[in-house]
């Protein structure tokens, strides 16, 4: 694992990749967004399981880290000053043809919700909440909150969840079409591991072919709406709203928005 906070195993075909940083709820930081996407470009695995060490399946972004605790010109200096692009984990996760599958413990939020949308299967824990939090930091989400989120839950929902950044639990998020199952904490792997199985023990070309064919008729064109997510959050990181939303989250109060 190193220093990055994400571990790998592999099994008959099935490639597990850990999330394992939970005295931070596996926020992430730069070293584990790299290593995740190195992760699913080099696995040889039929299907991917991701999940989280601990409690929490993953809390977004590492607030500390990533968007610079809050202050002025915060944001991540590679946001800012590349061309706007995909984020290269997403685009790693929504282009790979390997199957993936979240297992989610616990907290999925931010980022950690755009993981679980990034996955094509997702099996929740009854321990699981889910919420999109960026408007609540000033930001807009990544691409799958606008460009999956919808497909699974419907437009309303999808802007209700967006717009409001309400967590759901896991019950909810079952009724709404969020997740395709929800089981007992101590049933989430050996669930996910289940299907995963059967998913491997299929012909791996059909199956990666079918991805391809979903993905081909369902997704946005993934790359242009990763441009401009990436030019967008490039403004919103550089608000007074984005550093308050920031700062009230630490310093653990109530945020004043002044739409500036």
């Amino acid at each position: 694992m190193g220093g990055s906070g994400v571990d790998y195993t592999e099994s008959d075909h099935v490639g597990v990749i850990t999330l394992n940083r939970p005295e931070v709820h596996n926020a992430l930081h730069h070293p584990a967004y790299a290593e995740l996407r190195r992760l699913v470009l080099a696995s040889t695995a039929r299907v991917l399981v991701v999940t989280g060490a601990g409690r929490s399946f993953c809390s977004g972004d590492d607030v500390r880290e990533v968007m610079g605790g809050g202050e002025d010109g915060a944001g991540p200096a590679e946001q800012l000053d590349r061309e706007p692009r995909l984020t290269p984990a997403a685009d790693a996760l929504l282009h790979t043809d390997t199957p993936v599958i979240a297992a989610v413990n616990g907290t999925a939020v931010g980022w950690g919700m755009e993981l679980a949308l990034m996955a094509d299967l997702r099996v929740a824990a009854r321990s699981a909440r889910f919420g999109e939090l960026f408007v609540k930091r000033g930001l807009c989400s990544d691409v799958a909150g606008l460009g999956r989120l919808a497909q699974l839950v419907g437009r309303e929902k999808a802007a209700e969840l967006l717009l409001t950044g309400d967590l759901v639990d896991a019950e909810e998020a079952h009724r709404i079409g969020l997740v395709g199952r929800v089981v007992d904490d101590a049933e989430l792997m050996s669930t996910a591991l289940e299907l995963a199985g059967r998913i491997a023990a299929n012909p791996p070309l059909a199956v990666a072919a079918l991805k391809r064919g979903l993905r081909r008729a369902l997704d946005p064109d993934w790359t242009d709406l990763g441009r401009w997510v990436s030019a967008t959050l490039g403004d919103l990181f550089a608000t007074e709203d984005h550093r308050e939303g920031v700062r009230s989250f630490l310093e653990k109060r109530t945020p004043t928005y002044v739409g500036r």
